[in-house]
């Protein structure tokens, strides 16, 4: 059986191709496109889909949308009524677009397909769930969800069995943790969806305590684990900003872009960075202790916050984690195909994700194309020597573009498309973050770790293959590893198995016989304001237009000319 899995129309749009309950093919279109977080409908990436399954959309069964757009229109025309006239504007701009396009989703996929075939639509939340649950391997687990606002859905806890899921509670908009980091994150001078692992980052540098009460007063948390905010501090319901003049008489001024940074900014991160913290764990506890249940699924934008997501582990008896890959919008498309799979379709052998390589891949000709393309020089060499020689590369300091096999599914570059570095270099962070990526300077970077040595260094006690769990780095290896521990002591950790990327862990092995240390700096492959290249050729821009040292794309390496 084959399911097409469909997000689209709000940020981050993508599509997935789900064979048997095996998720084969599944890409987020920003990386076709060139547009970051795009909401366009995913044609370029059904397409290749369609083309990495061997298939033509007349052999698909199913078509499966990531929620009920009539039920999110029902709240958008509500939340226009409410402040009406004010919203008059958004009105104005957004109605097209509803009547055009989201509203006749099922004229505009058997326009731009040719498909005729069923078209399921699934509540937003309960494809987050299932994007989590499903692949994760549980048999049997418990399931938060929590991002900014599905068709009124903003945070839901529920349980999975076997092949079927079960939402037991949701917080209803505007309640909703998603869209108070959101307004602390564009308060702070950075953009809405994308910004918001900027302020975790940022949240390290602060203290929460200074304000804690403020917080407190504008995110409520009751003991049963439902929060509500205060309406007064926001005005996110009239489209012009988030925050109302409440919010700037608690904290001051909004932050320009290019202003310096205050104690205030640090402290408001970190404080606003608590209270979703004390949500999660809360409502994870309770669920834990309700259910008796030992794994837990996670899944929506707010979990890929992964400071909170491993103090959850840290602080409740759940003994193992599972994290959606892309747990924001784009996993939608791959929650609401399995969703329909398992739960319409009744077929109960589960599949776990293996890994989130899952997108396109090139050829060695189409490589090698492409440096004749651009004039490059063409270093081949065997896989030996090609690792050996990055290895040394890493050694030495130098800043590697790394270009291999598939592509990967979700906001993280995990080995595939990414820039390498060496994480015992103090001066690494700021070559990378000041030369490379043209960014924040007190933004962190991650590290690659073997799996099995990942304890050695890092206060972890599950596997964190998609780099979504931030554990604190042991304190006898900080001042080993200055480029990948943060201000506040913590890593974003991604462990490498003997399976998930084969040659990816023969780098990290080389790299060890020469460092003594057993990872390397992930992060991923593109500038500071375009998606993670996806092709040969951006893979060469990228490469010529930034300070890197060396492209390792496919068997080739190449230097600057």
């Amino acid at each position: 059986m084959l399911i097409l899995g469909i997000s689209c129309f709000y940020h981050d749009s993508s599509a997935c191709l789900v064979r048997d309950g095996d998720v084969v093919a599944a890409a987020q279109e920003e990386r076709f496109s060139r547009e970051k977080n795009t909401s366009a409908f995913p044609i370029q990436s059904i397409r290749f889909c369609l083309e990495q399954a061997g298939i033509t959309i007349d052999q698909v069964d199913h078509v499966a949308y990531f929620e009920k757009p009539f039920l999110k229109f029902s709240r958008v025309l509500t939340d226009h009524l409410l402040e009406w006239p004010l919203t008059w504007d958004t009105f104005r701009k957004s109605m097209p677009k509803w009547l055009t396009e989201r509203l006749t989703l099922p004229a505009l996929i058997e326009e731009e397909l040719e498909y005729k075939g069923p078209i399921s639509f699934i509540k937003h939340h309960l494809s987050h769930a299932s994007s989590a649950f499903y692949p994760s391997g549980f048999e049997e687990a418990a399931i938060i969800t929590a991002d900014g606002v599905g068709e009124w859905a903003t945070f839901s806890v529920g349980t999975g069995h076997g092949s079927s899921i079960k939402i037991e509670k949701e917080i209803h908009y505007p309640d909703s943790l998603g869209l108070l980091y959101t307004t602390v994150t564009t308060f702070l001078g950075f953009h809405a969806q994308g910004g918001e692992g900027k302020t975790m980052g940022l949240a390290g540098y602060g203290s929460p305590a200074r304000f804690r009460q403020a917080v407190a007063n504008i995110l409520r948390l009751n003991s049963d684990g439902s929060f509500s905010l205060n309406p007064k501090y926001f005005s996110f319901r009239r489209g012009k900003r988030m925050w109302s003049s409440a919010w700037t008489d608690a904290f001051g001024v909004p932050r320009k872009r290019d202003d310096p940074w205050t104690e205030d900014h640090y402290d408001l991160a970190a404080s606003v960075q608590e209270a979703i913290e004390n949500v999660l764990i809360l409502n994870a506890d309770i669920l834990q202790k309700k259910t008796g249940l030992k794994k837990l699924c996670l899944a929506g934008g707010v979990t890929l916050n992964c400071v909170a997501s491993a103090k959850i582990l840290e602080s409740t008896a759940f003994d193992d984690i599972f994290i959606q890959p892309a747990a924001g919008d784009a996993g939608g498309s791959v929650g609401a195909a399995l969703y329909v799979y398992h739960s319409l379709y009744r077929k109960d052998a589960r599949k776990p994700l293996r890994h989130a390589y899952l997108g396109p891949e090139f050829s060695k000709e189409e490589i090698r194309a492409s440096l004749l393309r651009a004039n490059l020089p063409i270093d081949e060499m065997d896989e030996t020597k090609f690792l050996r020689r990055v290895a040394q590369a890493l050694n030495e300091n130098k800043v590697i573009g790394w270009f291999q096999g598939r592509m990967e599914f979700g906001p993280r570059a995990l080995g595939n498309r990414s820039i390498l570095g060496n994480p015992t270099s103090p001066e690494m962070k700021d070559i990378l973050n000041l030369k490379i990526k043209k960014r924040e300077s007190f933004r962190p970077f991650a590290p690659i770790v073997l799996e099995e040595r990942a304890t050695e260094f890092f206060d972890l006690s599950i596997a964190s293959p998609y780099m979504l769990l931030a554990p604190k780095v042991r304190s006898d290896k900080r001042t080993l590893l200055p480029a990948i521990t943060h201000v506040d002591g913590t890593a974003r950790v991604q462990t490498c198995n003997q399976t998930s990327n084969p040659l990816l862990r023969k780098l990290i092995e080389e790299f060890e016989s020469l460092s003594g240390v057993p990872m390397i700096i992930n992060t991923s492959f593109n500038r500071n304001t375009e998606p993670v290249v996806a092709t040969p050729d951006q893979a060469i821009d990228c490469f010529l237009q930034t300070q890197m040292d060396l492209l390792a794309i496919g068997p080739y390496i190449v230097s600057k000319p």
